[in-house]
């Protein structure tokens, strides 16, 4: 098993792409802290997985509050001692509003999901990594962090944002052991693009239809990257960022 008896938070977890890959790395042997802002998916993420005859648990937790992200990093350690593992992967899609349409208010909830709450996640982790000598950041950005067009002002900015997150904490705690590196998924079939992808004529299903692929991602193909990252296979790649999008962003 790839990460037996590893301690992996995994924000987000109760549905998608968070969801998959807590089951994955329970798979693996991992413990895994199912966190979320909603209880009844995320206590069903972490039913699943003891289901599957994994160890797991939920903490209920809104990533944008730092008394949450706070509580989630305490129990955690309380609980087994050690965190070696976390996955930001707790995000929201934005407005395709222009600069002059969207409001202040909705720029300032998605920065604060998608960019603040990575940002607080790993500030509190990473003192408990740092006193075992290792750990594992992965932050799960988006085809958005390199190029507009595919998520909004606010969306977009936030994942370039998460980008250079990445890449600083890695540049400035890699030497005490701390690997940090982003996943960037293209479209991948959860609830949050759903409505998206069922609708043939849409920009993005022409686009998917043209890209090597020829298809949308599934979850489970981006926790298996996320699994390589976690584990010891990935042991000299440090501030990288990973394109999961089928080709969909090479041209």
């Amino acid at each position: 098993m790839k990460l037996k008896d590893k301690v992996a938070i995994v924000t987000g977890a109760g549905s998608g792409i968070g969801r998959e890959i807590a089951r994955e790395f329970a798979r693996e042997g991992a413990k895994v802290v199912v966190s979320d802002f909603l209880k009844d998916t995320g206590e069903e993420t972490a039913a699943l997985i003891r289901k599957e005859n994994g160890t797991s648990l939920f903490i209920q937790a809104d990533a944008s509050k730092e008394s949450d992200v706070e509580k989630l990093i305490n129990e955690t350690a309380a609980g087994f001692n050690r965190i070696d593992i976390l996955v930001n992967n707790a995000g929201i899609g934005g407005s395709l509003a222009s600069l002059s349409d969207i409001t202040v208010e909705e720029w300032d909830r998605v920065m604060e999901v998608n960019l603040k709450g990575p940002f607080i996640a790993s500030k509190k982790a990473l003192p408990h990594m740092i006193k075992n000598g290792k750990g594992n950041i992965i932050n799960v950005a988006s085809m958005a962090s390199f190029a507009a067009g595919r998520g909004g002002v606010a969306y977009t900015a936030a994942k370039h944002g998460l980008l250079g997150l990445t890449r600083q904490i890695s540049f400035m705690h890699g030497s005490q052991g701390i690997r940090v590196n982003a996943i960037c998924p293209g479209p991948i079939e959860t609830p949050m693009i759903k409505p998206v992808l069922e609708m043939p004529q849409h920009p993005l299903n022409i686009k998917i239809k043209m890209s090597p692929a020829g298809r949308p991602g599934k979850s489970e193909e981006v926790a298996k990257l996320a699994l390589f990252l976690a584990s010891d296979d990935s042991s000299f790649i440090h501030g990288a960022a990973y394109q999961i999008d089928g080709g969909y962003t090479i041209f």
